[in-house]
């Protein structure tokens, strides 16, 4: 048998354990969404809801930092290529987010959501990849020079480097399960709507609290193959990397 390095077997057994754990967390968020029937705006409840609609600004919007396109959501990441004696490797040098509150309107009434602290799960929207004779964009260029960041070595070369930006825009459809609760931009006793006075946002017990650009039925899948591979994946892992251990320590 070829040898396998400590490190990597102890690795492989914590994170196998790490996987374990996380597919039955993935296994219930996936029950508790089965068990929530999605809400129309106009008759939601104080309380953990689940709706579905389309997005629709409040007060204004963003613009994304690469694309510049208008948003009411956005997150982002940068990477580098870098090397280190006869290995390389991408590494992630720079991740931010940014939100503000919108509606989130369906065929009954909307409802203002505040995105702070959710586990927001979209769709890439924008790539970008720059290196030898190739420039980032202008909107690149400036949001790097913003933050004190190259995209040129000191040598005046191109870096190896990657932009994803992710983000919400204006009618985007959603589905999102978070906790109703006050709206504090409304006074008691002045909406003449009953979702006038609701505003979805993380509990304050910190419950669950996710958006989604993939519909319910989209969610339930990717769950389920996430529970699958976890806890089976993460069981093989485990097990296999136990095994190896206790045959080099000639306990088996």
């Amino acid at each position: 048998m070829i040898p396998i390095h400590p490190v990597y077997l102890i690795a492989g057994f914590g994170g196998g354990i790490f996987l374990f754990i996380k597919g039955f967390f993935w296994l219930k968020k996936k029950r508790l969404i089965e068990n929530i029937p999605t809400s129309k705006i106009r008759s939601i409840a104080m309380g953990l809801v689940e709706v579905y609609g389309e997005v629709v600004p409040w007060k204004g919007v963003l613009k994304s930092p690469f694309s510049n396109k208008e948003c009411v959501y956005y997150k982002f990441s940068i990477q580098e290529h870098r090397r280190t004696g006869k290995h390389s490797s991408w590494v992630t040098v720079k991740t931010g987010e940014a939100g503000m509150r919108f509606y989130l309107k369906d065929n009954t009434d909307k409802v203002l959501v505040d995105p702070t602290e959710a586990d927001v799960n979209v769709s890439q929207d924008y790539a970008f990849s720059s290196g030898f004779g190739k420039d980032p964009p202008l909107a690149i260029k400036q949001f790097l020079k913003v933050n004190n960041m190259n995209f040129e070595s000191f040598l005046g070369l191109n870096k190896q480097m990657k932009y994803h930006e992710y983000f919400i825009a204006p009618k985007d459809k959603l589905y999102i399960l978070g906790t109703a609760d006050d709206n504090p931009f409304v006074k008691d006793g002045n909406s003449i709507k009953n979702a006038e006075d609701i505003m979805i946002q993380k509990g304050k017990n910190k419950e669950i609290y996710m958006i989604s650009d993939k519909d319910e039925k989209g969610i339930l899948r990717s769950l389920t193959w996430k529970a699958f591979g976890g806890i089976f994946g993460g069981a093989v892992l485990t097990i296999g990397s136990l095994i190896i251990i206790l045959i080099d320590l000639k306990l088996l």
